[in-house]
C-alpha cells in the first residue's frame, strides 16, 4: 500500500491509481487536480446527464479515463469520493472492504493547501451559507484577502490549487463531506445548531450528528459553540481538538466569560479580551444586521466569534 502521508501540494503522484467517484462539482475538482499532479485518474458516474458528459470530454482530453453510467469498479490506490455518495454505498462499501483508502473533497483540498493558510469551518443544519458570508465580509472589512469556499458552491480543491495568493479561507461544510475528513486541522470552526436532517444518508439522526462533530476534529484557536443549542455544547465537550483550543460559546442573551453575545442593542466579546473575566468588548450593533432576524443575530455572533479567532480587531469588526 501507497504511503498517503506523502501527499502534499508538492506531490508528484506519478504511478498512483486514483479513482473518482461522481463527476459533479467537486468530483470535477478533484480529478483536474490530481491530473495535474501526475496521477492516473479513473472518473465513475452512475449517471451521464449533459453537463457530466461535458465535464467528461474536457477531463478526457486532460488524460483521465471516464466512465459514465459505471456499473463495474477499477482497483485504486486511493478514491476520492464526492458528497453524493452516502457512506452506505455499494461503490463505497466495496472499496472499504477492500481496504482501499477512501478521502473526501476536503481531505484531498486539505492535503493539497498551503500550509500558511488557515481554514475557519462553518457547519450547522441551517444558516452556514449566511455566516460563511457574513464571516468572509468582516475578513474583506478588515483588509484580508479571504475566500468562500465549499459547500457554498466554489469548491475547496479549486481555491486551494488556484495560485492566488490568500490570508484565510472561510470553508462552508455540509455533513456529506465529512464521513472522509482525517487530518483536517481549523484554526477555528463552528457548528451554528443541529436539527433533523440527511438521515436518509446517514441512516439515524445518531449517526448524523457523530459526523457533523467532525467539524471540530482538531481545531487549533476555537471551538465554537452555540450556547442556546445542548447538542453542539456537547459536540465541543467530547470533541478532540488540539491543545489549547478553547471552547467558546455566541449567545443572543448577555455572554458569560469566553462567550460572545448581546448587550443591549450591542455584540460584544467576552472570549477574547485579556479582561474577560469582567468586561465585555463592543464589536457592533445588532441593528447592523441585515435583514434583521432573531436567527441572523445568530449568524452574526457567530461570525464575529470566528474572525475574532482569527485576529481581527475589535474596531474592525463590521457586521
Amino acid at each position: 500500500m501507497k504511503d498517503l502521508d506523502q501527499i502534499d501540494r508538492n506531490s508528484d503522484l506519478k504511478g498512483w491509481r486514483v479513482v473518482v467517484l461522481g463527476i459533479g462539482i467537486a468530483g470535477f475538482a478533484c480529478a483536474d487536480a490530481l491530473l495535474r499532479a501526475g496521477a492516473s485518474v479513473t472518473v465513475l458516474d452512475e449517471s451521464s446527464s449533459p453537463e457530466g458528459i461535458k465535464r467528461a470530454k474536457i477531463l478526457e482530453t486532460l488524460g483521465a479515463a471516464v466512465v459514465l453510467n459505471a456499473t463495474e469498479l477499477v482497483a485504486a490506490d486511493l478514491v476520492v469520493t464526492s458528497p453524493g455518495l452516502p457512506p452506505s454505498h455499494p461503490w463505497i462499501q466495496h472499496y472499504l472492504n477492500a481496504e482501499t483508502p477512501i478521502w473526501g473533497e476536503l481531505e484531498l483540498a486539505w492535503r493539497f493547501r498551503n500550509p500558511k493558510v488557515p481554514w475557519l469551518m462553518i457547519s450547522g443544519t441551517n444558516g452556514k451559507t449566511t455566516t460563511t458570508l457574513m464571516t468572509d465580509s468582516i475578513l474583506k472589512a478588515a483588509g484580508l484577502k479571504s475566500k468562500a469556499i465549499g459547500n457554498i458552491g466554489f469548491a475547496a480543491i479549486d481555491a486551494v490549487t488556484d495560485g492566488q495568493t490568500y490570508d484565510v479561507f472561510v470553508v462552508e461544510v455540509g455533513v456529506q463531506q465529512l464521513p472522509f475528513v482525517y487530518s483536517i486541522s481549523p484554526l477555528a470552526s463552528v457548528i451554528l445548531n443541529i436539527a433533523p436532517d440527511h438521515i436518509d444518508h446517514f441512516g439515524t439522526l445518531a449517526e448524523y450528528q457523530r459526523v457533523k462533530a467532525k467539524t471540530y476534529q482538531n481545531t487549533v484557536v476555537a471551538a465554537i459553540y452555540n450556547d442556546e443549542e445542548p447538542a453542539t455544547i456537547k459536540m465541543v465537550e467530547d470533541a478532540s481538538v488540539v491543545e489549547g483550543c478553547r471552547a467558546v460559546g455566541f449567545t443572543r442573551k448577555i455572554p458569560a466569560r469566553s462567550m460572545v453575545g448581546v448587550v443591549e442593542d450591542l455584540i460584544v466579546d467576552r472570549a477574547f479580551i485579556v479582561e474577560r473575566a469582567t468586561n465585555a468588548q463592543e464589536l457592533a450593533s445588532v441593528l447592523d444586521v441585515h435583514p434583521y432576524a432573531p436567527h441572523n443575530v445568530s449568524n452574526a455572533l457567530a461570525a464575529a466569534a470566528l474572525a475574532r479567532a482569527f485576529g481581527v480587531p475589535a474596531s474592525s469588526i463590521s457586521i
